[in-house]
């Protein structure tokens, strides 16, 4: 057998060989490419938008746990066997990584620290607790990166005057997610209960794609902040308003057959009213005082009585009053005190204020199914459309006087039928098992290639090879019979001829039976020319 194969390969030709050699060499080359990608195990993503560091300290640590890992991305992206990766992150966190570029309160943990100044210890506190605060803002679910800037200022000695802290975050959002006003607040408080002595009002906010979300000052919310936060509660208002109107009328009319529209005019400004009214017909006594003085004098009777005489020279006659006198006053003093009524009043008007609600409603009419699966449209008549005009307004707070306006349309939707949804098929795949399935597919392909452009016509040539060597050792043997006559019989005559030499042409007789011999095997060639060419090429390479 291997010899008969050495033979056949030999007889093919050096050409033919070389053709031979290099496709088995491709099918093989591809049949070990294809056995390798299919004992590779399916690979998953383990971390995401790495920057260098945190890609190369997360390299050396796979290495050294000797994990198999694939770098995408330009190296931002790892990736592991899909059976380890939720192995992997724990083991991972517990070293620290990745850490998104930032150093946490792990920088005391190095035992080099003997010889540190103040002012070193004071960095590294600073970066620790920078480093802390951005890791807890990336915790957050639309957050995908954040860098956090403290500005502690030092205390000058001998300074009354002390300058309050302040900070700056970048935040870098996942996709094209966006903040809204609640969730900037909620990321200025935390970093400011987290600084000692910051106030949230001195924390700036802004966005990968320089957006100012919140703006860090000493006073008063900025005007911008302020316009934003109006257009939120605006634009709150105007949804919870539609929601309501869609809910309350579907539950009539059939889901998705309600559309509602709100328009809110709102008046933010803010109106402190201060007022004090008296009101003088409302006098309650709160004292009264009494006051009584009676006063009584009297006069001595014999007094001299001053003239003009007595001061005259030489006046020496006494003149005398009559007799002694009295004088007698009374007074009487009353006085009460009053309280007049007094009424204090501070009224505040806060932003916000509704001013005019606009509403427009757009519901679907009726359907009727015909004989033959059509459906006819139907529309509304007015006093359904009035009865759901009523309800609108009721559930708004309509205000004629504020000048608040509901309209009501009716209008047939524009069907959109929905995808049926039925059980999976056998056909939905994902994008891995698409790959999964063409690989298994190339390689039963070649597979099949190979056994039949290869395997194949080896096998049939060296079948081919064992019957003609049969045939090579006995090759009379091999013929079949023909005309009557075996090949023993086709040998015999000569012998018989030879036998009998009496009065015989031995040359003539020798000549027929070569003739009858030719003929005979040509007769055999033509109905079996396998078998005869597989017999003379076995004495041909016999020869050889």
């Amino acid at each position: 057998m291997p010899d008969a194969l050495t033979r056949a390969l030999t007889g093919q030709g050096a050409s033919r060989l070389l053709v031979a050699l290099g496709v088995a060499a491709v099918v093989i080359g591809i049949l070990i490419y294809l056995a390798t990608r299919l004992s590779v195990p399916a690979m998953s993503l383990l971390y995401a938008d790495l920057d260098q560091g945190d890609a190369s300290k997360i390299v050396t640590k796979l290495e050294g746990m000797t994990v198999d890992y694939d770098l995408r991305a330009g190296g931002s992206a790892i990736f592991v066997p899909s059976d380890r990766a939720v192995r992997l992150r724990m083991a991972l966190a517990e070293e620290g990584l990745p850490s998104g570029g930032s150093i946490g309160y792990e920088v005391f943990d190095r035992s080099d620290t003997l010889g540190t100044t103040r002012s070193m210890q004071n960095i590294n506190l600073l970066r620790a607790l920078e480093g802390e605060l951005a890791r807890t803002i990336r915790s957050l679910s639309r957050i995908s990166s954040a860098r956090v800037h403290l500005v502690l200022p030092k205390r000058d000695l001998f300074s009354r005057e002390r300058r309050e802290p302040s900070a700056s975050i970048v935040l870098s959002v996942i996709g094209s997610a966006r903040l809204n006003r609640a969730q900037v607040t909620a990321i200025r408080h935390l970093v400011a209960a987290a600084v000692p002595g910051l106030k949230s009002s001195r924390v700036s906010i802004i966005d990968t794609q320089g957006t100012l979300l919140a703006r860090g000052e000493d006073g008063t919310d900025d005007s911008s902040v302020a316009g934003t936060a109006a257009q939120d509660y605006r634009s709150a208002l105007e949804t919870r308003i539609k929601h309501m109107i869609e809910g309350l009328l579907e539950r009539s009319m059939g889901f998705g057959k309600v559309r509602a529209e709100v328009t809110a005019e709102i008046d933010f400004t803010r109106v402190t009213t201060s007022a004090e009214t008296f009101d003088p017909d409302s006098q309650v006594a709160r004292s009264t005082q009494l006051i009584e003085e009676q006063t009584t004098s009297s006069e001595p009777g014999g007094a001299v009585a001053v003239s003009i005489g007595q001061n005259l020279p030489g006046a020496t006659t006494e003149e005398t009053l009559g007799a002694a006198g009295g004088n007698t006053t009374a007074r009487t003093e009353e006085t009460t005190n009053y309280e007049i009524s007094k009424v204090v009043r501070n009224q505040v008007l806060e932003s916000g204020t509704v001013k005019r609600l606009s509403v427009a409603v757009l519901v679907d009419g009726t359907y009727t199914s015909e004989a033959n699966g059509e459906r006819t449209y139907q529309p509304r008549s007015a006093e359904e459309l009035e009865q759901l005009a009523t309800l609108v307004r009721s559930a708004i707070g309509y205000d004629p006087e504020r000048g608040d306006s509901v309209e009501i349309v009716n209008m047939p939707f524009t069907s959109v039928e929905a995808p049926e949804v039925g059980e999976p098929s056998m056909l939905e795949f994902g994008k891995g098992d698409y790959f999964k399935t063409a690989e298994i597919a190339v390689l039963f392909i070649v597979g099949l290639l190979v056994v039949l452009l290869v395997l194949r016509p080896l096998a049939t040539h060296v079948l081919t090879l064992r019957p003609a060597t049969a045939a090579a050792s006995e090759p009379q043997a091999a013929l079949p019979a023909e005309s009557g006559q075996t090949p023993a019989q086709l040998t015999a005559e000569p012998k018989a001829v030879e036998e009998d030499d009496s009065g015989i042409d031995f040359d003539r007789i020798e000549g027929k039976v070569k003739e009858s011999s030719i003929k005979k095997i040509g007769e055999i060639v033509d109905s079996h020319p396998e078998e005869a060419l597989a017999i003379i090429r076995n004495w041909l390479y016999q020869e050889a």
